[in-house]
Formats: C-alpha cells, structure tokens, sequence
C-alpha cells in the first residue's frame, strides 16, 4: 500500500439525495410497497434525470472539497440503491416478480430473484467514475456490493447454495471491478454488511468470496462492514460480531477495513486485532439523531492512535450519509475535518 498522510479523510460512499431529484416515498407508499433498496421515487426520465443527477454529484463533490476531505467520491448520486444499481444490470436476476425473503436476519422484504447464472454483461459504473476523475484533481473511490452482502440481499431460485451463488457473483463484480481499476481511483470498495450479522459464514466462505471479488486489483481494497442504515421505526441489531471479524480480517488481503465505531459505541481497543491494516475508522454517525463535536471526533482518533499509528487511521462516517438531511451532512463532514486537524496537531 502506498504511504497516506496521518488520519487521511474521507467518505463511506453515498450522500444525501436532493428531494427534487430522488423524491423519498411516504410512510403510506413505503408500507404498501416494501420492495427491498426502494425508497424514493425519481422525478426526472431521460436526457433530463442524467443532466439533473450531474448537477447533484457536481455539488456531492463540492461538499467534500469545502470539507476538506482527502479522498472522495460522487455520493453514489446515480444509484437508487448500492445494490439494486448492480443487480438490476447483471444478467441472472428477475425483478419483474419479486419474493418475499428476511434478510439481515429479520427484515422481512420484497428482493429480486435469482434465476439463472450470475454473469457480467456491461460496464455498470465506468462512466460514473469517467465523469468523477474528469471532475476533480484529488485521489478518488468508488463502491461495489460485496458476495456475502448480494447473497442476503436476493432470493436464490438457481443455485439453491450459497457459496455458489456467491462465487459467480464474485468472478462477475470482480470484471467490473477490473474495468474500473483501469482508471485509476485510489480505492475500490466492497460493501459487505451482511458480514457484521453472520460472522460464522465470513469464515466459512466470505473471507474466500470477498478475496476473489478484489483479486488482482492494483487499486487500494478496502471492505466496509456496518450494522446498516439507522431507521427511526426499528433499533439496529448490533451484535458484538466486529471482535471475531476483525481477527479474521487481519489475515486476509483486504488492504483497508472501512468500520463503524461511532454508531455503535465501539472500543477504539479493538484495532488492537488488525495491526497489519489500514482502517477507515467511523467516527461520526450517519444519523441526524446525535452532532458530535470536533473535540469529540479528534478525542476518538487519538484514542485509535494509541492502537495503530496516525498513517493507519482514515477518519471517517461510519456508513454512506444517505439517510441525513443534506444540512446535517455537511455539518458531519466539516466536525470531522475539524476534528481531525486537532488530532492531527495534537500527535505530532
């Protein structure tokens, strides 16, 4: 891995969707109409919804640069959802008629199904990146939905195994993943949150999996894993899995663990089980429930800093800031600039 200065900023991935672009369902369509990574509703068709979702990443990107955050990306402006937006575009998923299916363990939701071989068709997200790099002159990243993750996430009517399911998924993110390695962003991330619930199967196969999906890459790796979006009308199962994954982790070729600490209220001691890793350490929530302070933030990182060294440490949020208001990232992300210019004056 190349050299990053101490506490190098920057993003989980999405940004908030401006409600004149992505109009959020009401309490009323959502409840009529649980269908898995669908929550709003696009309010452009066309030539005209690609001219407005431009305007949004120009300004996702100017959100960032004002923070001074070192590494960013396009807030994921032209995704309805991180994984539909993958999905939908793969050949071996049906979404003309979906299934009822509990994923994370207990939400019960409408998901695509899995009907055939899973194969790479297209480029998904070449131009997304195309349009980024064109757009700034800084280092950038861009997501991608991890195996254990797309597993949870559809209904299997093809494999009716999941380590199979989840190979092919691999090999075929993995072409994309090539693809956009091509263009030189300094980091390619996989999303895997459905590691955070099922820790037995990330050592029986999602370990494997995730090394396969990142093979070969000659960007930065990095895996996040979360406990999922906050919601007002349901409490997060957080479960004291990130003990046992973390030392999994540790031996894995992953370059970068991308991991909640905020939202959680987890002991920075736990960096303790992956001394060998670069970790994008969440320190900010992605909630509009609870600001931190810049004291606060730049208090956590030095505490991490006690574990690993300031070059090891990537402040952070803890998951994508889709769920805040547009005001409430902003503020997010300059408290966690300011706190990180305390930490870093404070380690010298």
């Amino acid at each position: 891995m190349k050299s990053y200065q101490p506490f190098t900023t920057t993003v989980v991935g999405s940004m908030p969707k401006f409600p004149w672009l992505y109009r959020p369902k009401t309490a009323e369509e959502l409840k009529e109409d649980y269908k898995y990574g669908e929550r709003g509703v696009w309010t452009f068709d066309g030539q005209l919804r690609n001219i407005a979702i431009n305007d949004a990443i120009r300004v996702s990107i100017r959100l960032q640069e004002k923070a001074a955050i070192n590494i960013i990306s396009d807030g994921e402006q032209r995704r309805e959802h991180y994984l539909t937006h993958f999905t939908k575009k793969m050949s071996g998923f049906d979404y003309s008629r979906l299934a009822e299916k509990i994923i994370r363990g207990e939400t019960k939701a409408m998901v695509g199904r899995c009907v055939a071989p899973i194969e790479h068709v297209a480029p998904i997200t070449i131009d997304d990146l195309s349009f980024l790099k064109k757009k700034v002159d800084q280092p950038v990243k861009i997501t991608l939905p991890g195996p254990m993750t797309i597993v949870d996430s559809t209904h299997d009517e093809y494999y009716f195994d999941e380590k199979s399911m989840a190979e092919d998924w691999a090999i075929a993110i993995n072409r994309e993943a090539k693809l956009l390695d091509k263009l030189g962003p300094e980091i390619i991330q996989f999303d895997e949150p459905a590691f955070s619930l099922y820790p037995e199967k990330v050592s029986e196969w999602g370990i494997e999996m995730l090394q396969l999906a990142a093979a070969d890459l000659n960007a930065n790796t990095a895996v996040h894993i979360c406990y999922g979006y906050p919601h007002p009308e349901k409490k997060r199962s957080i479960v004291d899995s990130y003990p046992r994954l973390i030392s999994i982790l540790e031996d894995c070729d992953i370059d970068i663990l991308a991991l909640e600490f905020e939202g959680a209220r987890l002991d920075p001691k736990l960096l303790s089980k992956c001394p060998s890793k670069r970790v994008r350490f969440g320190c900010v929530w992605n909630s509009d429930q609870r600001i931190e302070t810049a004291d606060y933030v730049a208090e956590r990182l030095l505490r991490a800093a006690d574990i690993l060294s300031p070059e090891q440490i990537m402040p952070a949020p803890d998951c994508g800031l889709s769920p805040c208001s547009f005001e409430i990232a902003e503020k997010k992300l300059r408290i966690l600039s300011e706190g990180t210019k305390i930490a870093r004056e404070r380690s010298k």
